[in-house]
């Protein structure tokens, strides 16, 4: 009696091979896609509940709080760049100097944001100042959000002097300093 024998034949693996790979390429696209998408999202939402801590506890406390990257780990001057990719320190300015002085806590502390996510403001715009009476100081700011996957992904929000806040799609030159630093 002669036994059958039992597995895969070398044409069948090759077929197997041949469709895993071809599911690979599809698959794998789209799921740094949605992870780049979801790390964006995280950075937007995590920028927006600054703005809200800012506002209440300017409001609540009757003191400016000041929205900056700090420049150094113990967040006593903020840097005078736009590029917000590196997080950002939210305190309150008792005194008003828009610098952190020793007495003056800081409300909130935003680490350097993952998954290749970048965030730029406008020129000029390296602080924000958030009054007592729910307002920022000085013009409106548009923040450029953009990840991995380009420039054409690239989104705004902007942030009016009254609180008020839209969204929006970049100029193209914003959308490619974000995405390439140009």
């Amino acid at each position: 009696m002669r036994k059958e024998a039992r597995g895969f034949t070398l044409v069948e693996a090759m077929a197997s091979m041949a469709v895993l790979v071809v599911v690979a390429g599809v698959a794998i696209p789209s799921w740094r896609a949605a992870r780049a998408s979801a790390h964006a999202g995280r950075a937007r939402t995590e920028m927006l509940e600054t703005i809200m801590v800012a506002v209440r506890h300017s409001s609540l406390a009757g003191a400016e709080v000041v929205l900056c990257h700090p420049a150094n780990e113990t967040v006593g001057e903020c840097s005078n760049t736009t590029n917000w990719s590196g997080g950002w320190a939210l305190f309150a300015d008792l005194n008003g100097n828009r610098l952190r002085d020793a007495n003056e806590p800081v409300v909130h502390r935003q680490p350097a944001l993952e998954g290749g996510v970048k965030l730029w403001t406008t020129g000029g715009r390296t602080r924000l100042v958030f009054q007592p009476n729910g307002g920022n100081a000085g013009s409106n700011v548009t923040f450029t959000l953009c990840d991995e996957r380009g420039a054409d992904k690239a989104v705004t929000f902007v942030l009016a002097n009254d609180g008020r806040m839209r969204w929006g799609r970049p100029t193209a030159t914003a959308a490619q300093q974000c995405a390439y630093g140009a």
